[in-house]
């Protein structure tokens, strides 16, 4: 960690907390369906082993919900890969996804090369406390 002044320490703190968290946003604006994708498979298998699916003959609708579920993680897969990646075998990553990644580890060696490690997990849980306290307070989905 190299040695810097106090006024000097705080402003690059806020300056790469700020860097952190841009870059952050943008990484998980995509990396984020990866991990819903698998959720949303277990959650579409659930619904249709359930008792009201199978039974659904006398249900349509019901089953158009779970029917157009299945839709949405395959439109939601399609979207994402095609924002990271350039083609369609997903093979060759997109260079704006590569740069992000590129940036968000140089961001996080310059956190420890200026701050030291334990400001890295402290920025770190701050990012996640803010993410899960944005979704908790979200409104739009309710």
């Amino acid at each position: 960690m190299v040695q810097i002044k106090k006024k000097e320490k705080d402003l690059t703190r806020r300056y790469l907390i700020w860097c952190y968290k841009t870059t952050k946003e943008s990484l998980d604006r995509i990396e984020r369906y990866y991990t819903q994708i698998p959720v949303d498979h277990y959650l579409l298998k659930q619904l249709k082993c359930s008792k009201d699916f199978r039974g659904s003959k006398s249900n349509v609708k019901y089953k158009g919900f779970v029917n157009d579920f299945e839709k949405y993680i395959d439109t939601k897969k399609k979207n994402v890969d095609a924002k990271k990646f350039t083609d369609l075998q997903c093979k060759t990553l997109d260079p704006e996804y590569m740069y992000l990644k590129e940036r968000f580890v140089a961001i996080e060696k310059a956190i420890v090369y200026f701050l030291g490690n334990k400001e890295l997990s402290k920025i770190n849980n701050l990012y996640e406390t803010e993410m899960i306290g944005r979704i908790l307070n979200a409104r739009e989905h309710s």
